[in-house]
């Protein structure tokens, strides 16, 4: 029988909330701490499965890494970009930072035989723009089935050459580039890399260069992040470094005052942050919000009587927040448009097809489109359902919202939550407190 989790109509009782690590910054410091010239203690990392997964993938190649859950700290001890396990099958689960990234870090080894791999969906879940790119620099990268996807085949073999340009797709998942850009030191000759066409996500670009710089390599980017060069070889330095709370999952405590009413802050994030999911909350000011920066913290609010406003928004740079603003949707007095986001089709489900179909369980009319869709919550009444989650961590948390105010809502297999976020229920429960008193 499919576990479930039973939301209950509430309101919102705290003003704080804690979000864990941040996801992409935690694996990207993991990655960089392990090709780095001497230790790395990291601070405030995220505990959930997507981390675990580059834990051990990474112990798997033979990196002194270890994580302690209780002080959130990891301790990396840096390999100098050669992975001591020279013959390895990598297990990357479902996690595509993890994929990517150390598909590029293997790529640039001298010798060893490596296999990546990981659950079903993974095996779906396309990578042939990044072999392309490592394939025309002479790399020994492949599909194993022939589909552009994983199970990925990867041979060292010696490293070295005259300077080249190489170019590289990214507007299906900007973590190929950033898999690539991290790699790029160990090449040990000049590189550089021209972006192919739109570029999406591209702060997740931004980030990966400024993790980057603090493990000690600079990288000339263009001011459209679309060419890069200047890669410092063999210049990654382990170090101390704090990583902020997950801008993506705070998303779903910043939509609170949206759907009820209130006010929330979220401390350590800031316009300074590193991730840009925390202009997600310019989307609910657009609605209606009030928003307050302060130099460590960012406070959402919305007095009940104010009306919640539908807008239209390209979301291209934000897209793993688009569910939860399409779920604040539902509750808004007119329809709201989300653009430009055709790449949630290919993250752990088809995010696009899943979100339109469980909206519309809700009562909501929607319409989908190759590249956005439509809510309009106005024509008819939400109603309770049973919310599928097709095994994606960020269904299940943004759906939850909606049952904050919906009678009967559902969430099926909540467990998959823990792929970022294991105690994301018992923190929303620890926000919010049900209608009836119970």
């Amino acid at each position: 029988m499919t576990p479930t989790y039973q939301v209950r109509p509430s309101f919102l009782s705290a003003s704080e909330a804690s979000p864990p690590g941040s996801k992409s910054i935690t694996n990207r410091a993991l990655l960089l701490a392990a090709l780095a010239d001497g230790a790395s203690v990291l601070t405030g990392a995220l505990d959930a499965e997507d981390a675990r997964v580059m834990l051990d993938a990474l112990r798997a190649l033979g990196v002194d890494a270890e994580f302690d859950p209780q002080t959130r700290v990891a301790r990396v001890v840096g390999t100098g970009g050669v992975f001591p396990t020279k013959e390895a099958d990598v297990w990357v689960g479902n996690s595509g930072t993890t994929a990517r990234f150390l598909a590029a870090a293997l790529a640039f080894a001298e010798e060893g035989v490596y296999r990546l791999d990981g659950k079903p969906r993974m095996r779906e879940r396309p990578i042939g723009d990044l072999l392309d790119a490592l394939q025309a620099l002479g790399r020994d990268v492949k599909s194993a089935l022939g589909n552009a996807c994983p199970p990925l085949e990867i041979r060292g073999v010696p490293l070295g050459g005259a300077p080249r340009e190489i170019t590289i797709a990214a507007n299906v998942s900007s973590q190929f580039l950033s898999g690539l850009l991290m790699a790029a030191p160990l090449a040990k000759q000049e590189l550089e890399i021209a972006v192919d066409g739109a570029l999406a996500s591209r702060p997740y670009v931004e980030m990966t260069l400024a993790v980057m710089r603090a493990f000690g390599v600079e990288v000339e980017a263009d001011s459209a992040c679309e060419r890069f060069s200047n890669f410092q070889a063999g210049t990654y330095r382990g170090r101390e470094y704090a990583i902020e709370p997950d801008a993506s999952a705070a998303s779903y405590f910043f939509a609170l005052p949206a759907i009820l009413g209130g006010c929330m802050t979220v401390r350590n994030l800031s316009r300074a942050s590193l991730q840009g999911d925390v202009r997600f909350v310019d989307c609910l000011e657009k609605m209606g919000c009030s928003v307050e920066w302060s130099r460590n913290a960012i406070t959402v609010s919305r007095a009940p009587s104010e009306p919640l406003r539908g807008i239209d928004v390209d979301m291209n740079a934000i897209p793993d927040v688009a569910q939860t603003l399409a779920v604040a949707a539902l509750f808004a007095d007119s329809p709201t448009t989300i653009r430009n986001v055709a790449n949630m089709r290919v993250k752990e489900t088809d995010r696009l097809a899943a979100l339109c179909a469980e909206l519309r369980k809700l009562g909501a009319d929607v319409e989908e489109r190759p590249d956005g869709l439509t809510v309009d919550p106005t024509k008819r009444p939400l109603q309770g359902a049973s919310i599928a989650t097709y095994d994606d961590h960020r269904m299940a948390m943004s759906f939850a919202l909606a049952g904050l105010r919906v009678p009967g809502v559902v969430i099926e297999n909540p467990e998959c939550v823990a792929k970022t976020y294991p105690n994301f229920f018992d923190d929303l429960e620890k926000a919010t407190l049900p209608l009836d008193g119970d």
